[in-house]
């Protein structure tokens, strides 16, 4: 059993963070039965009126250098630190950043696999990595973000898809050209772990560190226990739709600018192909 030491302190710091008005939780209603009557999709509806956010004056300023303290949760190690995702999806939404300056577009590194597999011993859940604006990332400071997840609770609604991702043979399949599926398993060394990134990178066709000085192309990375996927991307915005890499792990946000039409109509997959 996990001791799950880093959700803990996260929870406390959350309380914490709400409480000095340092955090600011996106509200959402779930409205999936209004568009869509399967379970590989969970559809929420975001007020963005009500969205809070801080106003900064003057040039954009890096909010993970430094992280605001009421934010932090623990180091990781010499390059690593775990902090409170500001705008979180869910109670206890973690980031884990790089202390010093490392670009999101930028290759994974070794030592980004040892802090990850470090958290993952103790705290566990659905990873997922935005590689660029185009893949959904808000911040160009290196972040990759933890949503926890209890022992044998379903990682993310498409979870089926992923794991049955080899049987389901469907060579027209626009979303499944774009996307690379593999075994994962924290239990094997970080090297291996990295190693396997970079075989999935270089088969979606993104290339590798050592010919290219960045990925060819945005991309997002999910991770569980039990898999890895990494999707390569063309698009952020479609149809008034903004995903990153939980809409294809099946969380979909909806807004007043959302094309509902296209969404029921079409269908949540279908909608995934435009952004491939």
């Amino acid at each position: 059993m996990r001791s799950e030491r880093y959700w803990k302190r996260a929870l406390e710091q959350t309380n914490i963070s709400i409480n000095e008005n340092s955090l600011y939780p996106l509200e959402t209603e779930v409205v999936t039965s209004d568009y869509y009557d399967c379970n590989d999709f969970i559809i929420r509806k975001l007020d963005i009126t009500k969205f809070k956010k801080k106003i900064c004056y003057g040039p954009k300023q890096n909010p993970f250098n430094p992280w605001e303290k009421i934010l932090e949760i623990e180091r990781i190690g010499n390059s690593h630190q775990l902090i409170l995702n500001k705008y979180p999806v869910q109670k206890g939404h973690i980031l884990l950043i790089t202390n010093s300056w490392k670009p999101q577009n930028g290759w994974l590194d070794i030592e980004d696999w040892v802090a990850i597999q470090k958290v993952n011993k103790d705290t566990s859940g659905l990873w997922f990595f935005n590689s660029s604006p185009i893949a959904g990332a808000s911040q160009p400071h290196r972040h990759i973000q933890l949503l926890r997840r209890s022992y044998g609770e379903k990682n993310c609604p498409r979870e089926k898809w992923f794991l049955n991702f080899k049987i389901d043979k469907d060579n027209d399949s626009k979303l499944k050209k774009s996307i690379v599926v593999s075994d994962f398993n924290f239990l094997e060394n970080s090297t291996s772990l990295y190693n396997l990134y970079l075989e999935l990178t270089r088969k979606i066709g993104l290339g590798d560190p050592i010919n290219d000085e960045k990925p060819k192309f945005p991309y997002n990375i999910l991770i569980t226990n039990k898999w890895i996927a990494i999707i390569k991307r063309r698009f952020d915005h479609k149809y008034g739709f903004s995903v990153n890499g939980l809409g294809f792990a099946g969380y979909l946000l909806i807004t007043e600018k959302s094309n509902i039409k296209y969404l029921k109509k079409f269908g949540p997959e279908k909608l995934l192909e435009n952004f491939v």
